[in-house]
C-alpha cells in the first residue's frame, strides 16, 4: 500500500513538473517566486524531484497535509511512517528561541550552523533580518473535523519561501511585520500552543517556517505520539518542577502536548517524553515550573552563540 501510494505521488510530481517547465503557471512563463524557487533549487535538484516536491508541497500545502494525516499515515506501516518522517525535521522552540528567529539583525554564516543546529540538512542556512514573513493558514488544522483557531499561524520566513506563499495564496496569506509576528507568537503561546521551526530535504535543505502547533491538530504532533515516532527534536532544554510550589492542580498534564507530566501529590515529569517547549513553565498558576537547560537533550537553536 505505501509503496504504490509512493509511486503514485512521484507520478504526480513529475506531470506537475513537466507542466510547470513546458507551460509555466496561469498562463505566464512563471510567477516570479516560482522561477526563483526553481532557480535557487537547481537543476539536479528539479531532475531527482526534491525541488518538485518542495513545490508541490507549497502550491497545494492544505491537500497534501491533509492526504498525509487522514490517508497516508493511519494507513501506513510503521516503516513507512518512519521514511514520511525522516524527510521533515523539526526542532521544539522556547517562546524566547521564536522570537530570536524573526527579531536577529545580522547574517549568520552557515558554516557555524552545524554547532549549534544538529540537522545535517540545516547547514545551509542563511539567517538575516528583518526577515521576510509570511503567515498562511495551517493545513494540520485544517485538515481536521473540528480545528483549532486560529487557524492562520504558520509563518513562513525568509525567501523565497515567503513570496511564493504570498503571490500563489494571496487570499489565505499575508505579510507580516517583525512586530505582527511577535504578536502572533505571544498569542499562540498564551493559548498553549508550541512553537518549533522545520527543515525538509525538498525546502532547499533549509530552514522554512516556524509552526504553532497544537496538540489537537498537529501531524508532527500526533506522529510522536501515537505512532511513537520522533519527527521533532527537543528545545534543548527540559521542564523541572518545584515541589513545594508544586499544588497538584493539573493544568501542565492537560497542557502539555506530548503527556511527559502526571500527577501523583505533585506533578512529575518523564525526561524521556519532555521536549522542553515551556509551555508548562508560562501556565502553571503556581509558578512551580521552569526550564533547565540539558546537554543531554541535544543543542538549544540559541542565536546569541550562532552570532557571537
Amino acid at each position: 500500500m505505501f509503496e504504490t501510494i509512493l509511486l503514485v505521488i512521484a507520478s504526480v510530481i513529475v506531470v506537475v513538473g513537466v507542466t510547470i517547465w513546458l507551460v509555466g503557471e496561469r498562463g505566464k512563463l512563471y510567477l516570479p517566486s516560482t522561477l526563483k524557487f526553481l532557480q535557487e533549487g537547481g537543476l539536479v535538484r528539479f531532475l531527482n524531484l526534491s525541488t518538485l516536491h518542495g513545490y508541490i508541497y507549497m502550491r497545494w500545502q492544505k491537500s497534501y497535509i491533509r492526504l498525509f494525516v487522514n490517508q497516508i499515515g493511519p494507513r501506513s506501516s510503521q516503516s513507512g511512517r518512519q521514511w514520511w518522517a525522516d524527510q521533515y525535521h523539526g526542532k521544539v522552540l522556547t517562546e524566547q528561541q521564536a522570537r530570536s528567529l524573526i527579531t536577529i539583525n545580522e547574517d549568520i554564516p552557515y558554516q557555524d550552523l552545524e554547532q549549534v543546529i544538529p540537522y545535517p540538512v540545516a547547514r545551509n542556512i542563511i539567517l538575516s533580518a528583518p526577515p521576510e514573513i509570511t503567515v498562511y493558514e495551517c493545513g494540520c488544522r485544517l485538515a481536521r473535523q473540528s480545528p483549532c483557531s486560529p487557524t492562520q499561524v504558520c509563518m513562513f520566513i525568509g525567501e523565497p519561501f515567503a513570496s511564493f506563499m504570498l503571490e500563489h495564496h494571496p487570499r489565505e496569506s499575508k505579510a507580516l511585520s517583525q512586530v505582527e509576528a511577535l504578536d502572533l507568537l505571544k498569542s499562540e503561546h498564551e493559548r498553549g500552543h508550541i512553537h518549533t521551526a522545520w527543515f525538509k530535504n525538498a525546502m532547499l535543505d533549509r530552514f522554512y517556517v516556524i509552526c504553532n502547533c497544537c496538540k489537537c491538530c498537529c501531524g508532527g504532533i500526533e506522529t510522536m505520539v501515537k505512532y511513537g515516532i520522533s519527527m521533532m527534536s527537543s528545545s534543548g532544554y527540559v521542564a523541572w518542577v518545584d515541589e513545594t510550589l508544586c499544588g497538584a492542580c493539573g493544568t501542565c498534564v492537560d497542557l502539555c502536548p506530548f503527556g511527559a507530566h502526571s500527577l501523583e501529590t505533585y506533578s512529575t515529569i518523564a525526561w524521556d517524553t519532555c521536549t522542553g517547549c515551556g509551555v508548562c513553565v508560562d501556565q502553571c498558576p503556581n509558578d512551580a515550573l521552569s526550564l533547565i537547560r540539558d546537554e543531554r537533550k541535544g543543542i538549544p537553536l540559541d542565536l546569541k552563540v550562532l552570532s557571537s
